[in-house]
């Protein structure tokens, strides 16, 4: 990642920052009270040495406290915008596009946007890597090259959704 795009704010759909709200609430709360008290019983099982219980729940309270630091730098800097194609049928943030690489035949569906964002499984694309931004502002039927890590790959739009 280069420093630009560490300095640059997260964007995120309403939706989905109030998503990470909520759930930055429920582990600052919920989550807390529940870790402590797993470790609480498992300390109570003796010796700590040997206790794959208390040992479970320690390493289960580190992942939670780093997903409440992740969650708390990402929201204070995150800008809220509005997701989906642009009224008049471009690729934008919270986009689904659907793309044919140069050569071949299958298309590939790709959400724009952040990681926090992705739908099931489909791939996420962000808006500051090279793809998303050769992607933004263009609309079905164009077709745009982007430098990859392999060389320059060209791809055509083929359908622009919400």
């Amino acid at each position: 990642m280069t420093d630009a795009a560490a300095s640059e704010p997260a964007k995120l759909t309403p939706e989905t920052y109030a998503r990470l709200q909520a759930e930055l609430e429920d582990l600052t709360t919920r989550g807390r009270v529940e870790i402590a008290q797993a470790i609480e019983s498992a300390r109570a099982l003796g010796d700590l040495s040997e206790n794959g219980d208390y040992h479970a729940a320690k390493d289960t309270q580190g992942k939670m406290e780093s997903r409440i630091r992740q969650l708390q730098a990402l929201l204070k800097h995150a800008q809220v915008v509005e997701s989906g194609a642009a009224a008049d049928g471009t690729v934008s943030h919270g986009t689904v596009v659907t793309l044919r690489y140069e050569g071949e035949d299958e298309t590939q569906d790709f959400f724009v946007g952040s990681i926090e964002e992705r739908r099931g499984d489909m791939p996420v694309v962000s808006p500051s890597a090279p793809l998303g931004q050769a992607l933004l502002g263009k609309r079905a039927g164009d077709s745009v090259e982007y430098e990859a890590p392999g060389g320059k790959l060209s791809v055509e739009i083929v359908r622009v959704g919400a």
